[in-house]
């Protein structure tokens, strides 16, 4: 039974007397009156959402890629021909196909053939270096992958380490249009990477490797409740988890999110396709929930900001899911005003904080809705979303928990329920919570309890039932015994005129065990001292909390998805105190600098 939205967030079986499992939750009153607390999820493979959009939407662009254009019905067709192919090469149900792709018509066509017959997708980041690609392949067992022909040198080299057996690379120019396909063909040999392979047992071409299958792929008995994609996860803070999340998952996931954006109409929305497939954010709320509404895919095969600008004005996207920093980018573009980016209706950000500053800048130059989400690689990804009508969304949260979500916080140590209003580590339950991490039982059994997925966030719920992450657990400062989060301090830094991108880390201090540095870059144009952003944040921030170091920098090392890597920033920090307390001892002044640190540091 699905519930019916009433009066006061209660269901109407809690008016009539009837105990309600949603009675104490207090952000079902905030939900939009077209949301229901509760969906119907059909019980089908992931796959029957690209075969609902070819059922009813056959003669629809599906694709656009630098001009190029397929229609649903083509992208079925070598779905099915990759399918059979796969099939054909030896590919079961349960194996594991590995992509590692940007964003391009192959990518989308090797996810859905994959899954068409069972095959579990690994999504590879194509940044990964030997060592990160090869621990990953060894992992999951995959013994196919499809990648791109650039990379060909890196994964020969660890081929014979891995259990690779099928290798099909594929170029971006084989589904550009002409003239643009040897154009790039041209520049990427002029920069000297190398596009021809020499012919070895078990390497294809992608058109080599088509040509095996059929337009009609073998019938195999995928269910939903059989893994679908291992998402690895965790590799910026220790070793990578491979999340195993199922067909119910994503399923579930899309159809969470479809709800939530209430006006998306099948087969008239544009999906502005910036963020990477192969990223969970991307490989959802931009390729699945675009194919469940038979959406034109618009596919940009990395963000840049010119070549984004250029796709808005001509494709014209009403939907632009995507991460603060491509906002930020948009934004403060010196050029932006001159192109027409009025189409976009809804964006969901995510991946990282969505500073308000940033949000209001993009509405009033897009006339549509920013809002922020969070999610989870483990939850498939999305478990919160602001609402976006205007009068329901609070900025500086992540908004309400999505249909059939439901959230604990918790005392980190005890996993006591904590109150409204009181930080504590965040618990998701719900139909889009992963099955375990692969080979990882002792890491699931830790973090996946009786349903409930401990995700390392540090949250706190206020009265109203909206959300706000306070910090990651691991990225807590702890000063003089004060605990500093900085996402506090990242969004008073961000206010400032002069700062364009902000970020907060912890470094060692010798008095107070950590104090907060914060690592800037200005916006183009404008200056600023240290000192000055310290006076600044002195007037906004209890002063334990205020930067005491400053460092402005050109660019922050950032994820493909635009999270800022602050365990670089960390390790960078790291070995550059090693170094220097190395020239201290060697000069004697070690023992002096610990006593002024000392005399100077009761300031706080």
């Amino acid at each position: 039974m699905a519930f019916v939205q009433s009066e006061g967030g209660k269901t109407m079986d809690a008016i009539k007397g009837n105990p309600s499992p949603y009675a104490e939750k207090p952000w079902l009153k905030f939900y939009p009156s077209q949301v229901r607390p509760q969906l119907d999820y059909p019980r089908v493979p992931l796959t029957h959402l690209l075969e609902k959009a070819v059922r009813d939407f056959p003669d629809r662009i599906a694709t656009v890629f630098f001009g190029a254009k397929l229609t649903y019905a083509e992208i079925w067709r070598q779905v099915n021909r990759f399918a059979g192919s796969l099939a054909a090469s030896g590919v079961k149900k349960g194996d594991r196909v590995a992509l590692m792709l940007p964003n391009c018509p192959q990518a989308v066509i090797a996810y859905y053939g994959a899954l068409l017959i069972g095959a579990v997708v690994v999504q590879h980041n194509p940044l990964y270096v030997e060592r990160e690609l090869q621990f990953q392949l060894q992992d999951s067992g995959s013994e196919t992958i499809v990648a791109l022909d650039l990379l060909y040198p890196r994964i020969m080299k660890i081929k014979a380490d891995t259990p690779l057996r099928r290798i099909i690379f594929t170029g971006l120019e084989e589904y550009m249009p002409f003239p643009k396909n040897l154009v790039y063909v041209y520049k990427t040999k002029k920069e000297g990477k190398s596009r021809n392979y020499p012919a070895a047992t078990g390497v294809y071409s992608w058109k080599e490797f088509l040509q095996q299958g059929q337009d009609s792929a073998p019938r195999v008995e995928v269910r939903e409740g059989d893994l679908a994609v291992l998402q690895y996860t965790g590799g910026t803070t220790g070793v990578p988890k491979g999340a195993m999340l199922t067909h119910a998952n994503l399923m579930a996931n899309t159809y969470q999110v479809l709800a939530w954006m209430m006006d998306g109409k099948p087969g008239q929305e544009r999906m502005l396709c910036a963020l990477p497939f192969f990223h969970v954010y991307g490989m959802t709320v931009a390729m699945n929930v675009g194919v469940a509404l038979a959406s034109q895919l618009i596919i940009l095969p990395k963000f840049e900001v010119k070549m984004a600008l250029e796709a808005i004005r001509k494709y014209r996207p009403t939907f632009f899911p995507g991460a603060p920093t491509m906002y930020v980018a948009i934004n403060t573009y010196p050029e932006v005003r001159k192109y027409n980016i009025s189409s976009i209706r809804s964006c969901l950000s995510g991946s990282a904080a969505l500073p308000l500053e940033v949000q209001v800048t993009f509405e009033r130059l897009t006339g549509g809705r920013l809002v922020e989400g969070y999610g989870l690689s483990e939850c498939s990804p999305v478990t919160h979303c602001n609402p976006l009508l205007n009068e329901l969304r609070r900025n500086g949260t992540i908004g309400l928990p999505l249909p059939d979500t439901e959230i604990r916080i918790v005392d980190p140590d005890t996993h006591e329920e904590m109150a409204p209003g009181q930080a504590g580590e965040l618990a998701v339950k719900g139909p889009q919570v992963m099955i375990g991490y692969w080979n990882r039982p002792e890491v699931t059994a830790m973090s996946l309890q009786d349903g409930w997925f401990y995700t390392g966030d540090i949250a706190q719920m206020n009265e109203d039932g909206y959300f706000v992450i306070v910090d990651r657990k691991k990225d807590i400062i702890i000063a003089g015994g004060f605990n500093i989060y900085p996402r506090e301090v990242e969004e008073v830094l961000y206010q400032h005129p002069a700062v364009r991108e902000a970020a907060v880390t912890g470094i060692a201090d010798s008095y107070r065990g950590e104090t907060v540095k914060a690592y800037l870059v200005l916006k183009a144009g404008q200056e600023a001292s240290a000192e000055e952003i310290i006076q600044y944040s002195r007037s906004k921030l209890a002063a334990y909390k205020v930067p005491r170091v400053v460092e402005f920098r050109q660019e922050l090392p950032k994820t493909i998805v635009g999270k800022v890597l602050k365990r670089q920033l960390q390790q960078e920090e790291e070995q550059a105190a090693e170094k220097a307390a190395a020239e201290r001892e060697q000069d004697g002044t070690g023992d002096l600098e610990t006593r002024k640190r000392e005399q100077d540091g009761g300031a706080d």
